[in-house]
């Protein structure tokens, strides 16, 4: 297991169990990490890198798997690679690289700010048209869907994986009016001809050979020389991972925001993606890559989503910048004629049927126009620097502090530009009472009577005096039971959002503009049933919810859904969340409070406990732990298989039931029916996994290092390009970043978390025995920068960005140090984000120092590897 982007120990303390357990049965640890920490003393290898350089790392594991002789002489690989992934695809031969284009792709153009836009700065966008597959007869235009080409800023949502009958119709997509246009006549018009294929792989321009080259220059004397990390260490992690991966062994990966909080966040993780399909790692037991959640329920909130860019199950939201004006209009732009996102019209109708109930009919598109388009991006820093602008007039706030998080000075005077706010939190945070104790109120430079905000705060519960429902890192709902009752007038989130929603069908209840209809027609009517005492006045039925999440017979709605290939196109089903339906199949089988473990010796599979979506499957594309005929890679490893009639196992297969190994694909068809029976990747249009992604990434097609927006050094791989030419970064004299080796701010800084607090301490530093543990905020230098500065262990420190100036006392240690980067010594420090002025331990907020800088295609922000200075206060 290699552990990268995260220190598991002592951030996820509960899943390092198994990593431990494993590695008592022999298992090898591996922790990539700038710091040396409690997962390093655990693990068999500790290797040292400089935060933001992870692309580097994994880049050189990729050329190296691909120029070892094991690698080169193992059939298991080519076999995998070459039927399972996309490796003998050809490109576009307008394609570009940036080996061709000193570090840029085909296709950049500066980017045009519009007014809608006129927020949201990138530096530069990509038309990606030249890094599609090469279908003959001059059709190399995107694959469609949602997966399909997306403008820089309007990403496109993850897709997971499903199972259906084959052959099933699904929906259909209709025109102005109504929903009745021939769904297979409509899919079958979106098809391109099959892309062109090299076997050998040795066409120039097929994915293999381009992988290859663009890779090539990720030596081990190159990633010694952009991470620091010691050329030893390095070659010994690519030893470990071949040794540890093949049809006997497979090795996974675990990361948690280290990965992500950068602005090529997603292009790491595509990395790991890309290493891990040339390893034969993903779809098999063991393998994967596994996102360490930092909530019991963020996975949830990603599915059912709070997020401004998809709905329930990773569709795309309808937008106002797209095509999707009408049904039709989103059903064909969102829509993949091949593969199982065909099923999308059906997903999307039983989706409005939940939104809207009877009132949604085929004659007015089940609603649709009722539905909310977004415009732009609606992110967090998005929206931040809207309001600072003055662009956003109220906000509720729930489960966040943002008084305490990005670039905190300038979110504070976001807020203070807000007419009303709603806090709805545990404790007063520092959200709440910004507008009376915030640092810029205490210090003078802003007066209290300036800030016009109304603020509201309502008390919340905790999580153990509700009942609901968790999904977890390997996508696992959980249903949790209520242990006590809440004090006072606290009251869960569903209470407040159920109860919110019920006042605004009341208001809108006389409302005759078309504006108004949809909140006229929603569907919200999750009362107790009478008799029935809810735990809190108001409270509505958590389990009517979770039926509404699984879905059930329009006309028949005490008739559970019993998984999502009963789901329809013409709303004789209705079902919130296409990809949990199944977890409630029936009023007496809550398969999420399902909690019956495997008897000893078995699988390991634990289908009985929990319900992990979709179709309670515990490993994606489960399919390839299969050879191509459909026989076990490994006995020892045995997962799915063919029994010779139909995909058995002990998993719920990921593939067609009863599509034989050997089964051709169909040109002439759609959905699985198009796909051949090794064609295993089912959420693609080709079945295949992607080393090379043509389309839904905004940022190139490979993972390519670039240097994190606020660098102490030039590029070293590709100097013309410092950082990635699509990052996005809000201008603001309140956002200034950094130049490039700036001799002010010399410092690489990554901020992180404690085993002790949780997030912004709004929780956790309200608990005296908790703030006992970790009484105050600190940061972690080296003993060598500590002599170079005079600083001694507890000394106080000043730390400084160009953005803002904070106070720690100093934490001196071997654990964090001096790393040799591009020919020049740099010393990493590090600073753990818990502090704020509230509660029982206060201290400075740490993420003033960050910038509001982020990933083009999710908007993340790059809060783990920017510059500062330190000094002796």
């Amino acid at each position: 297991m290699v552990i990268m982007g995260s220190n598991m120990a002592e951030c996820h303390p509960v899943a390092f169990r198994w990593p431990m357990k494993a590695k008592l049965n022999g298992a090898k640890i591996i922790h990539i990490d700038p710091r040396f920490t409690r997962t390093s003393a655990v693990a068999d290898l500790h290797v040292p890198i400089r935060a933001g350089a992870d692309i580097a790392f994994l880049g050189g594991l990729i050329n190296h798997v691909l120029n070892s002789e094991r690698w080169n002489r193992d059939p298991f690989f080519r076999e995998y690679v070459s039927n399972y992934t996309n490796a003998a695809t050809l490109i576009n031969e307008e394609y570009r690289d940036t080996e061709d284009l000193a570090g840029r792709f085909s296709g950049l153009a500066d980017y045009v700010e519009s007014p809608m836009w006129a927020y949201n700065a990138f530096v530069g966008e990509y038309a990606t048209g030249s890094w599609q597959y090469d279908r003959g007869d001059g059709q190399a235009g995107p694959a469609r869907g949602t997966q399909g080409q997306m403008a820089a800023g309007r990403p496109a949502p993850t897709a997971q994986t499903g199972e259906t009958p084959e052959g099933r119709r699904a929906g259909a997509a209709g025109a102005t009016g109504g929903f009745d246009t021939d769904y297979d006549a409509l899919v079958r018009s979106l098809r391109t001809p099959p892309a062109r294929t090299d076997p050998t792989l040795q066409d120039p321009r097929c994915v293999f050979q381009i992988v290859k080259r663009h890779f090539a220059r990720y030596t081990p004397e190159m990633v010694e020389q952009v991470c620091g990390s010691p050329k030893a260490k390095f070659l010994k992690v690519a030893e470990l991972l071949l040794e540890n991966s093949g049809r006997e062994r497979t090795s996974a990966f675990a990361y948690a925001v280290a990965w992500t909080q950068h602005t090529n966040g997603v292009q790491i993780i595509s990395c790991a993606a890309l290493l891990q399909l040339l390893l034969g790692n993903i779809g098999r037991p063991g393998g994967g890559i596994m996102a360490l959640r930092g909530h019991a329920a963020i996975q949830g909130s990603t599915d059912i989503p709070t997020l401004y860019h998809s709905i329930h199950g990773y569709m795309s939201h309808p937008s106002a910048l797209k095509e999707h004006e009408t049904l039709e209009q989103y059903v064909r732009a969102e829509t993949s004629p091949t593969g199982y996102w065909a099923n999308l019209p059906k997903f999307m109708v039983s989706y409005l049927k939940s939104m809207y109930g009877a009132a949604a009919t085929r004659e007015n598109q089940f609603g649709y126009d009722w539905h909310p388009k977004i415009v732009g991006d609606h992110s967090h820093m998005a929206m931040f620097a809207a309001m600072a602008d003055g662009r956003v007039r109220g906000m509720f706030c729930i489960g966040q502090n943002p008084a305490t998080s990005l670039n905190a000075s300038l979110e504070r005077a976001g807020l203070r530009r807000l007419e009303w706010l709603v806090v709805k939190d545990n404790w007063l945070t520092e959200t709440a009472t910004y507008w009376h104790s915030a640092p810029e109120v205490k210090d003078g430079t802003v007066n209290i009577e300036d800030i016009k905000t109304e603020v509201f705060f309502f008390p919340s519960t905790q999580v153990a005096e509700y009942e609901g429902s968790f999904t977890n890192t390997q996508r696992m709902l959980q249903w949790h039971f209520m242990a006590a009752k809440a004090p006072g007038e606290c009251r869960t989130d569903t209470w407040f959002y159920y109860n919110l929603g019920k006042r605004l069908k009341r208001a809108y209840t006389n409302s005759m503009l078309p504006r108004d209809q949809g909140w006229k027609n929603v569907l919200w009517d999750f009362e107790p049933d009478p008799g029935t005492e809810p735990p809190y006045p108001g409270e509505p039925d958590a389990l009517k919810i979770l039926r509404e999440i699984n879905g059930y017979y329009t006309d028949r709605p005490t008739e559970h859904l019993p998984g999502f290939a009963a789901l329809e196109h013409d709303g004789s089903t209705t079902c919130a969340s296409w990809i949990y339906c199944g977890c409630y199949p029936a009023p007496d089988q809550n398969l999420t409070a399902a909690r019956n473990p495997d008897p000893p010796g078995q699988s390991g599979a634990h289908l009985g406990w929990g319900y992990a979506w979709p179709a309670n499957r515990r490993v994606l594309y489960n399919r390839v732990s299969a050879d191509a005929d459909g026989n076990p890679w490994s006995e020892r490893k045995r997962w799915v298989w063919w029994d010779g009639t139909k995909w058995v196992g002990h998993d719920v297969p990921d593939f067609a039931v009863t599509k034989p190994p050997g089964a051709p694909a169909n040109p002439a068809a759609i959905g699985l029916d198009a796909l051949a029976g090794t064609d295993a990747f089912i959420m693609k249009g080709d079945g295949k996994g992607w080393l090379f992604v043509p389309t839904g990434l905004v940022d190139g097609p490979l993972p390519t290092h670039y240097e994190p927006a606020e660098s102490p050094v030039r590029n070293p791989l590709y100097p013309e390009q410092q950082s990635s030419p699509v990052l996005k970064y809000w201008r603001n004299d309140r956002n200034r970043l950094a130049e490039v080796g700036d001799p002010r701010y010399p410092h690489v800084i990554t901020t992180y978390r404690l085993t002790e607090h949780y997030l912004s301490g709004a929780m956790s530093r309200w608990l005296p025995w908790l703030t006992e543990l970790q009484p105050e905020l600190f940061i972690e230098i080296g003993t060598a920068l500590a002599q170079e500065k005079g600083i001694a262990n507890l000394d106080r420190v000043r730390i400084t960005t160009p953005r803002a100036e904070i106070h720690a006392k100093a934490l001196v240690t071997n654990r964090i140090g001096v790393l040799d980067i591009a020919g020049k010594r740099i010393h990493h420090v590090g600073m753990p984000w818990h502090w704020g002025w509230m509660g029982l331990s206060t201290g400075d907020v740490v993420n003033t120092l960050t910038a509001f800088v982020g990933d083009p295609n999710v908007s993340i922000h790059e809060g783990k590897a920017f510059t500062c200075n330190v000094e002796k206060a």
